[in-house]
């Protein structure tokens, strides 16, 4: 499994995960028939491919903590406990890109890097409240090679932060390869940041299927 989990965490999962792959999977099918009727009136962004390294890295994650997500966020939610009525709801409501839940605390943005400030603040706000909880931002490969991607990064381990980045490399932005765009280089990982590389299986939204509502 291509997955890369800094050393501190290695052998401290706290979480036990009882979502399955075929139950996130699943979910995303329903999801794929549901748009091909053409009854959500708003964009959807499918994963798949990408389930086995979720699954591990939320062993990680405690249920109390903060997840910030973007666009493609349906198995983050899902795998965070967001009730799975919720979440169909949002999306059935045309609002897949902006999926929201307060208990569990999930919150995602259709906007390239628009959570990235917002995670640095609850991390800076958790610190002031020491209770012991932490935020976990997820990110596209496109979306950490953004300056505020960096700022925020070096930010947070500069005033030791309970935040953790997680990048989700599809070397995809939009529909051009990450790669291409910077002219065959990316920026190199960072030693306590979570990654992982996965080929996408469904285009970048939709489900390749042309809906006319």
């Amino acid at each position: 499994m291509n997955l890369y989990i800094p050393e501190k965490f290695k052998d401290k999962q706290i979480r036990d995960v009882t979502m399955t792959e075929e139950d996130l999977i699943n979910f995303e099918l329903k999801v794929k028939d549901e748009y091909e009727k053409a009854t959500i009136t708003g964009p959807v962004h499918m994963s798949k491919g990408n389930e086995k390294q979720l699954i591990e890295i939320f062993k990680f994650i405690h249920p109390e903590d903060w997840v910030f997500s973007s666009w493609r966020n349906h198995y983050h939610a899902l795998l965070h406990g967001v009730p799975e009525q919720h979440l169909w709801d949002l999306i059935v409501a045309g609002k897949s890109m902006s999926v929201f839940c307060d208990e569990p605390k999930l919150y995602t943005s259709s906007i390239v890097g628009g959570v990235i400030p917002i995670a640095l603040g609850a991390a800076k706000a958790l610190k002031m409240k020491n209770n012991g909880r932490k935020v976990w931002l997820f990110v596209g490969d496109m979306t950490a090679e953004t300056g505020v991607f960096h700022e925020a990064y070096k930010y947070s381990r500069r005033h030791n932060l309970p935040l953790e980045f997680v990048i989700e490399d599809n070397n995809m932005s939009t529909n051009t390869p990450t790669s291409e765009t910077w002219n065959g280089t990316k920026s190199q990982n960072h030693k306590d940041v979570f990654y992982y590389f996965y080929e996408r299986e469904y285009p970048h939204h939709g489900t390749g299927q042309w809906i006319l509502f």
